[in-house]
């Protein structure tokens, strides 16, 4: 089935608690979109899945500092930003597809957020979550191991709560500059390429980005149909 034909409405704030069939609703919503990459969403997702539809307007921007945009016909054509140092939670899955390690990485993530932590809280949601990826040496595709990361609220930034989940490690990341361009849908290889591969095209011949490296920035959850997304491109230290 494919996401985009599945109903948008399933996935909007609701402040109110939802009855069992709406949440019956929403769980086989995402069950569905999983299940076109491949991926199982278990019955014990539910509580996290519906705090995350109900708080969908709270979410936090990761802070950063814009230095330009590149416009052509009123269009941009890509930004550049920094974002500073700070704590991010991570997983770091490596399954068959990238989509897979994507999926399994951020639902592990949502439980963290919700309640599966020392605080026995919900943390608040921040945006994007990222996913950074690692070029083969043949620079035709990804390594397998993907790092998923969510950034730390401002409350929390001084002291994270822990993870019960040991997959879930806490990095202090530092300060990165980065080029990015948006583009809409799901993610997989295959798009993920042909976005790199745009961007490029855009910045000519230059020296000034890492190759091996780039990271996708996904702004709403896998349940929203034409979902945000931007490919960052990391510049290269002086």
């Amino acid at each position: 089935m494919d996401d985009e034909l599945l109903d948008e409405n399933v996935a909007e704030d609701n402040p109110e608690p939802m009855n069992e069939e709406e949440e019956e609703r929403l769980l086989a919503h995402w069950q569905a979109v999983a299940s076109t990459h491949h991926v199982v969403v278990p019955q014990e997702m539910a509580a996290p899945i519906q705090q995350m539809a109900r708080q969908t307007q709270e979410r936090q921007p990761v802070p950063f500092v814009p230095l330009s945009c590149h416009e052509k016909n009123k269009e941009i054509l890509y930004e550049e930003r920094v974002y500073p140092a700070g704590k991010w939670a991570y997983v770091i899955k490596g399954e068959d597809l990238y989509e897979q390690s994507i999926s399994m990485a951020f639902m592990k993530l949502m439980r963290y957020i919700c309640s599966e932590n020392s605080a026995g809280r919900y943390l608040g949601m921040t945006v994007p979550i990222l996913n950074e990826i690692q070029m083969a040496k043949d620079e035709k595709s990804f390594v397998r191991d993907v790092l998923t990361a969510y950034y730390l609220p401002a409350e929390f930034q001084d002291k994270p709560p822990e993870p019960t989940d040991p997959d879930i490690q806490i990095v202090q990341r530092e300060t990165v500059r980065v080029i990015t361009r948006v583009f809409y849908g799901t993610t997989t290889e295959e798009t993920i390429m042909r976005q790199i591969s745009l961007l490029w095209e855009l910045l000519g011949s230059t020296d000034d980005f890492l190759r091996e490296t780039y990271m996708v920035a996904v702004y709403e959850n896998p349940g929203v149909p034409r979902r945000r997304n931007e490919i960052w491109f990391i510049r290269r230290e002086p």
